[in-house]
């Protein structure tokens, strides 16, 4: 992480603080394969203007939802590079957009891009000259690139196989609306002539021609998503809908519909503290709560759910679903999943010094019942429970050396009963996030002081701060893991 410059806070999914990443599950044969492994559509990212915020910071935001993500964090130190030092590596849309021909992955690009600029334009130019030369090996990709005034929405495709390049568009988000991306494109008409509000690729249009995937002649407009990808997935619709369902329920939005605007303005100035109560939504109250079916008798012979009833069940529970008058086959797929491996909300402020107003609320595991951390850009270090890790194998076997292991702990005992547990992990996570927002003005307030004297003194004073809220919501989720499995133990 390190002294990464609060004029760009993109987040990256390899080194926590850099650029938000939705992939954009798209051929069908992906999609099916990444259910088989039980963590279909593995992102959701929300990313909101300045003037859409309660207090002007631009927002970008990121659940990485998977089995095998990254549990834990590296602290970059700030560093200058030379003209033309670039990393390489290899690294989804349609499948036949896909080459292997490309030196650049996800994980490369956004390192690259978060390093070397200090504006979210600059950044996307970047990344277009850098694929162009290089050329990129993956699938599609959404990213979602923040600086102080603006962010952005960026997705890229491969060229087609044997060629070497990308494909790729970027539309700025409304200052005063916020976005979504659940893992389906979201960019559709591309008006270039209009260069505040859109970027794309030299051959956007062209290649689509190329490889059938779009027809000037049939008198139907280009549409980014349709040519490189496709709105089929109703797990990816639904969430875009949530989202958005939550923040301008007024605008009534069809839940089955298959486009949302790209952006809405919210009805309130989002904060903090409502996107992480979205990323910890699982459809409770609304006709898609998959708990909802799960009635038993209290000992009154009252219908009541069940306190066993979660939103939580791995996919090859399923059928309980079914079986429960629930949602179909497959069920739902909620915002807030069990195998999440980390989740963010960022915030760029421009009124603030570099080394404090570059902030990222940081959480592990189930977005539900985590508990976020402030990590400041210009932090030092970090606890070595949020360090342990392996390059090698991802997350680490059962260890209490890892922070992660201690939020992963406590979330999967509490899911077993979730009706009364849950209420045991929010006595825990609240109290420590509220006393955290009840610090931040004050904190910043004496960072933003010791800044005027030296920089270095502000750097060590965040560093501090954050170190030692990072054991201490470590040591409270040990002890919640402990609390639940003592008092509920052979109990009822």
């Amino acid at each position: 992480m390190g002294r990464i410059s609060k004029a760009l806070v993109l987040i990256s999914i390899a080194a926590t603080v850099v650029v938000a990443v939705s992939l954009i599950f798209s051929p069908s044969s992906v999609v099916a394969n990444s259910r088989e492994r039980g963590y279909p559509e593995g992102c959701t990212t929300i990313a909101a203007g300045r003037l859409a915020t309660a207090d002007g910071s631009v927002i970008t935001s990121h659940a990485c939802d998977g089995h095998d993500g990254r549990t834990w964090i590296s602290v970059v130190p700030h560093m200058k590079h030379p003209a033309g030092s670039i990393g390489e590596s290899t690294f989804e849309g349609k499948e036949i957009m896909k080459s292997d021909k490309g030196l650049l992955n996800l994980y490369e690009l956004t390192r690259l891009m978060a390093e070397r600029c200090k504006t979210a334009r600059g950044a996307i130019k970047l990344a277009g000259k850098l694929l162009a030369k290089y050329g990129y090996n993956d699938w599609g990709e959404c990213l979602t690139i923040a600086d102080t005034k603006e962010v952005w929405v960026m997705e890229i495709v491969g060229p087609g196989q044997g060629r070497v390049g990308a494909v790729w568009a970027a539309q700025r988000v409304p200052d005063d609306e916020v976005t979504v991306n659940a893992n389906a494109s979201r960019i559709r008409q591309i008006n270039l002539k209009d260069k505040d509000n859109f970027m794309a690729s030299k051959n956007v249009f062209s290649r689509a021609k190329e490889m059938g995937l779009w027809d000037p002649k049939s008198g139907k407009p280009f549409e980014f998503c349709y040519a490189y990808a496709d709105r089929k997935s109703m797990w990816a619709r639904r969430r875009e809908w949530r989202v958005y369902d939550l923040l301008a329920p007024s605008l009534k939005l069809d839940p089955n519909g298959e486009n949302f605007p790209f952006a809405i303005k919210p009805e309130e100035k989002v904060s903090v503290e409502e996107l992480m109560k979205i990323f910890a939504d699982t459809y409770e109250g609304t006709e898609f709560d998959m708990t909802k079916f799960m009635i038993v008798e209290d000992k009154d012979g009252k219908a009541v759910k069940s306190p066993y009833a979660n939103p939580f069940m791995n996919y090859d529970q399923m059928p309980l679903w079914k079986i429960n008058g629930g949602l179909g086959k497959l069920g739902e797929r909620t915002i807030a999943r069990y195998y999440c491996i980390y989740s963010f909300i960022s915030q760029s402020r421009d009124w603030l010094p570099d080394p404090v107003g570059g902030l990222v609320w940081f959480g592990w595991d189930n977005p539900a019942m985590t508990v976020h951390v402030p990590l400041y850009c210009s932090i030092e270090d970090l606890p070595p429970s949020f360090k342990y890790g392996d390059d090698e194998d991802g997350r680490p076997p059962y260890t209490r050396e890892s922070a992660w292991w201690a939020v992963n702990r406590a979330s999967t005992i509490a899911a077993h009963r979730w009706g009364d547990m849950r209420y045991d992990v929010y006595k825990v996570r609240d109290a420590i996030e509220k006393e955290e927002f009840d610090s931040q003005r004050r904190v910043e307030d004496e960072a933003v002081r010791l800044y005027k004297e030296d920089p270095a003194k502000a750097a060590h004073y965040l560093s501090d701060y954050s170190y030692k809220l990072c054991e201490r919501a470590t040591a409270a989720y040990w002890k919640l893991g402990d609390d639940l499995w003592t008092k509920y133990d052979e109990r009822f």
